[in-house]
């Protein structure tokens, strides 16, 4: 029983993580920067949020293949859309941590791979992330009808919905996104 809720309370603390990396991302993307938080600082805490995130994903995978209950084989947290357990849903979430994973390692060899590649594998983030939480919504059963947990995965939803939003804008209106950077 240690096991499963362990694996639940990771894979929620790896959204949160997630979102906030993605949040973050987005801001050194649109080129964000305040006297109290310059980019260097956004940058690190980028890197080390996203770093965080694998360590809950890799408690999160792990707790739930101990966990006896749903049978979940080490080959299912690779292989996406092959468990006997809720093969849809656990195959969301193998495909949701490639693609992060795939971001962590590319940015970690980012001098080796060139900017071209680490920016298309990059892209990723605005894959993995809505991917990641429609697994978490799907394989929760019963957890993800509670109030805080929905409350939770809402607040995340607004969260990235603003800052798409923020980073479409400066897409669209570069010169308004960096004049308004640069005030505050």
């Amino acid at each position: 029983m240690a096991f499963w809720f362990a694996s639940r309370a990771a894979g929620v603390l790896a959204l949160v993580l997630l979102t906030g990396t993605v949040v973050i991302g987005v801001s050194g993307a649109v080129r964000y920067a305040s006297p109290r938080w310059p980019r260097f600082v956004l940058a690190l805490l980028h890197r080390n949020l996203a770093l965080l995130t694998v360590a809950f994903l890799v408690l999160h995978v792990s707790t739930a293949v101990l966990d006896g209950y749903a049978g979940i084989r080490w080959i299912d947290t690779v292989v996406p859309f092959v468990s006997g357990y809720e093969p849809f849903w656990l195959g969301l979430g193998v495909v949701a941590a490639e693609l992060f994973l795939a971001m962590v390692v590319t940015s970690l060899l980012r001098p080796w791979v060139g900017l071209r590649t680490w920016r298309a594998v990059h892209w990723a983030a605005y894959v993995s992330w809505p991917v990641a939480v429609i697994h978490g919504l799907g394989i929760g059963g019963q957890d993800t009808r509670t109030p805080w947990i929905l409350a939770l995965t809402l607040g995340c939803v607004a969260l990235l919905l603003g800052a798409a939003g923020w980073r479409l804008r400066a897409v669209m209106h570069p010169r308004a996104v960096n004049r308004a950077g640069a005030v505050r």
